[in-house]
């Protein structure tokens, strides 16, 4: 079963969308930071259609985002007697946080088809060594 691509603008859009709605009611300065600056990475991943590092920084920024919202949401709880404003916005955050896996995984798969690989290591090619030759001309004459 082959996973249809998801598009990173709509990643960027829906994220955008659920970013304003939790800051609209529920104003936490570090959410809105945190959440604004992973977003334009976003952009920046789309506008560069051909830039590995924007992906790569869009990736690692969602994933910051998961820890960081997950932190912001367990201190700040609102609790029970907050306004209906209050727990939307909660809910909200909530769901995008929900989502942030899903979209790491979309993102991950934009990355490798740009072209990127997750090899860690260092390969030496031991095989096409070559015996000293210098570049100097005066020393091949």
């Amino acid at each position: 079963m082959d996973i249809p691509a998801v598009d990173l603008k709509v990643i960027v859009l829906l994220h955008w969308m659920l970013s304003i709605w939790v800051i609209t009611a529920w104003f936490l300065l570090n959410y809105a930071w945190a959440n604004c600056t992973m977003l334009a990475l976003g952009v920046w991943a789309v506008a560069q259609k051909d830039s590995l590092d924007a992906v790569v920084m869009f990736l690692f920024g969602m994933a910051l985002t998961i820890l960081t919202d997950s932190v912001q949401l367990g201190l700040n709880y609102p609790g029970d007697k907050a306004s209906h404003e209050i727990q939307f916005s909660f809910s909200m955050a909530i769901i995008s946080l929900l989502l942030k896996p899903i979209s790491c995984f979309c993102i991950y798969r934009t990355y490798r088809a740009r072209g990127g690989s997750c090899s860690i290591g260092i390969t030496i090619d031991c095989q096409n060594q070559q015996s000293y030759q210098s570049i100097d001309p005066a020393s091949t004459q």
